[in-house]
């Protein structure tokens, strides 16, 4: 009877503590542009007035191949303390449907925060990031 406890708690832990493997997007930041050589340089702190290069990693395909970016300054004198600073629609080409990657300048510090939407759901956010210009 002990043995048979002891296997199904080892089986109950080895389900519970078991990794996911499902891959979900998200924002690499990085001030070099992104290459093979700098990606696992991730940043996210950033001069104002520099280039802060992004690459977006979308796991799902979108179908409508568009995607609207938008970045939000925190803690602004905006709608409850949050101003949008920038938005871009953003045209995937053939061989970008699973990631895109860009640079954007900001010459105002303070803490952004960067979400990607799909043209499909706009009301769904697919992925966001922060980062702090100073």
């Amino acid at each position: 009877m002990k043995k048979l406890l002891l296997f199904i708690s080892i089986f109950f832990v080895m389900i519970i503590t078991s990794a996911c493997s499902e891959e979900k997007p998200g924002i690499l930041f990085n001030k070099y542009p992104i290459t093979e050589d700098t990606v696992m340089g991730y940043e996210n702190v950033f001069a104002a007035g520099t280039r802060i290069y992004y690459l977006i990693l979308m796991p799902e395909k979108i179908h409508s191949r568009y995607a609207y970016l938008q970045i939000i300054k925190k803690g602004s004198a905006g709608r409850l303390g949050y101003k949008i600073y920038y938005g871009k629609n953003i045209r995937l080409k053939n061989e970008q449907i699973y990631y895109y990657d860009d640079y954007v300048v900001i010459n105002e510090p303070g803490n952004y925060v960067m979400q990607i939407f799909s043209r499909d759901n706009p009301q769904k956010v697919l992925t966001m990031g922060e980062f702090l210009v100073k």
